[in-house]
């Protein structure tokens, strides 16, 4: 933590939590006694981006893939989901974390609906770490949604196809309250975004670690922060151009 620079912190990291499984297999323990240890890291990381004052925080939990693997395993998680947001809203109201979730939720069972909209209703004041939970999330599900509904309001007369615009797109989607991610973080070896926020990242830097998801603690995730402010980042523009904005700023 003290080789950070506090000063050019991301504002919004986003991170694809892998690996639980596979770690938990390593162990000799069934998937699920991965998925509780991802758990762990989860709170880890949470006060770890506390600490250093991340204002956005967004964690892949489960994709609509998901919903393909086996029966057990998904019941398991969604039970596991319940039970994490009732035990760890309390702490995370204390801590002033605002909670926010996106993606397909229609899917999910009732008692977790019923689960996330308490947890969102009783951090809706909080203004520290916005907590975003992608949860039955598909990239391509979000952008065909913001699609439809951008036909819909020009079908109603309510918009003109010449109006729609990047910014406008953007007010469709799921995350048109949240700034688009600076840093994506990958765990478990995998080396690629898996229809996570294929829009949002455009500009992200990505990286990637062969940590599994249950023993990624604080000094990995401040390890990943110092590797974002290693990097030039220069939105289309050159060096010399960056850091003549740099001197002018």
């Amino acid at each position: 933590m003290e080789n950070l620079d506090l000063n050019r912190l991301p504002k919004h990291i986003a991170i694809i939590m892998d690996g639980n499984g596979r770690w938990a297999e390593e162990q000799g323990q069934d998937r699920l006694y991965g998925h509780y240890h991802g758990v762990m890291s989860v709170r880890k990381v949470v006060e770890a981006a506390t600490e250093i004052g991340i204002q956005y925080l967004t964690l892949y939990a489960f994709s609509t893939e998901n919903w393909d693997r086996p029966q057990t395993e998904v019941l398991g998680l969604m039970s596991l989901f319940v039970d994490t947001i009732s035990k760890e809203v309390p702490d995370l109201h204390k801590n002033n974390i605002r909670l926010h979730f996106i993606g397909n939720l229609d899917l999910l069972p009732d008692e977790a609906r019923q689960a996330l909209a308490s947890s969102t209703s009783i951090t809706a004041q909080n203004t520290g770490l916005q907590l975003v939970i992608a949860l039955s999330y598909s990239s391509r599900w979000e952008i065909i949604q913001a699609a439809k509904s951008l036909a819909e309001q020009v079908k109603a007369g309510k918009l003109d196809p010449i109006q729609i615009d990047e910014a406008c797109f953007v007010q469709s989607l799921s995350t048109k309250d949240f700034p688009d991610p600076e840093l994506m973080i990958r765990t478990s070896g995998e080396y690629r975004i898996s229809n996570f926020l294929l829009f949002q990242l455009a500009y992200a830097e990505l990286y990637f670690t062969e940590t599994r998801w249950p023993a990624f603690g604080k000094d990995a995730f401040f390890e990943a922060i110092m590797a974002y402010q290693s990097r030039e980042r220069r939105f289309g523009k050159t060096s010399a151009q960056i850091n003549l904005d740099i001197e002018n700023y």
